[in-house]
């Protein structure tokens, strides 16, 4: 019944869309960051901006939602404010517009977790044998070549063991954050197999249908695992067993 269903194939084009835009965007962002701020020499200021950017991950999703939508709100926003002192522009109602519901959603994850998932990049550059580096300098490599030809490859069993479990969590958006920001303006690009779930679920009171639903969005998840699993493994070498 489910797979005949509009709403359906309407969120899993929606949760499909926004997981593979946020992959693309927050996956490699941590791993840039966290090579950068393994360049940087002096000390404080590396753990200043360590400390800062891994703060936002301790901030509810809720308070994150009711900042964005104070600071983009039509009336009293400062995005408006400025943007319409400065070039006059009629104040819009962007948490309510479905063009920038997407970008809204991606941004404000790269502001929370970036630094939070950069942690663990670090841990594995850390890791990395100081004769490696030794070694390239002797050689006459730059900073840059170190970087592509050292710290790269010695962490890239750490990045596909994250690659695998964010291609795991495709279709596992946060189901908090999208009702957050779910208004019925925006709900043909916001509306995702989480939500659908729920609505069919509790508001409709059919579980045998909700429960469906969520068995495929399981399966789904089980074979990009497996998928991803092997693509690490033919790329890279990794291997769990």
């Amino acid at each position: 019944k489910f797979m005949g269903d509009r709403a359906f194939w309407q969120a899993f084009s929606n949760t499909l869309t926004l997981s593979i835009l946020n992959l693309l965007v927050n996956f490699p962002i941590p791993i840039v960051f966290a090579v950068m701020l393994n360049e940087v020499r002096h000390l404080r200021f590396k753990k200043l901006v360590q400390t800062v950017s891994y703060m936002p991950r301790f901030i509810s999703t809720v308070v994150v939602i009711a900042i964005m939508g104070e600071l983009l709100s039509p009336s009293t926003g400062l995005v408006n404010t400025f943007l319409h002192n400065a070039f006059g522009m009629t104040p819009v109602y962007f948490m309510n517009e479905p063009q920038y519901f997407r970008a809204l959603y991606v941004l404000t994850d790269t502001w929370q977790f970036t630094g939070w998932t950069a942690i663990i990049y670090l841990a594995a550059i850390t890791g990395i044998s100081s004769d490696l580096f030794e070694a390239a300098t002797i050689d006459g490599a730059t900073r840059l070549q170190q970087i592509i030809y050292v710290t790269i490859p010695s962490i890239l069993p750490t990045i596909m063991v994250m690659f695998i479990m964010s291609v795991g969590r495709l279709l596992s958006l946060g189901f908090e954050k999208v009702l957050l920001m779910y208004t019925p303006s925006n709900s043909s690009v916001s509306d995702i197999i989480d939500t659908l779930v729920y609505r069919t679920g509790f508001d409709s009171g059919n579980f045998g249908l909700s429960t469906a639903t969520g068995l495929f969005k399981s399966v789904v998840s089980c074979i990009l695992v497996i998928s991803s699993y092997k693509i690490a493994y033919k790329t890279s070498g990794y291997r769990v067993f």
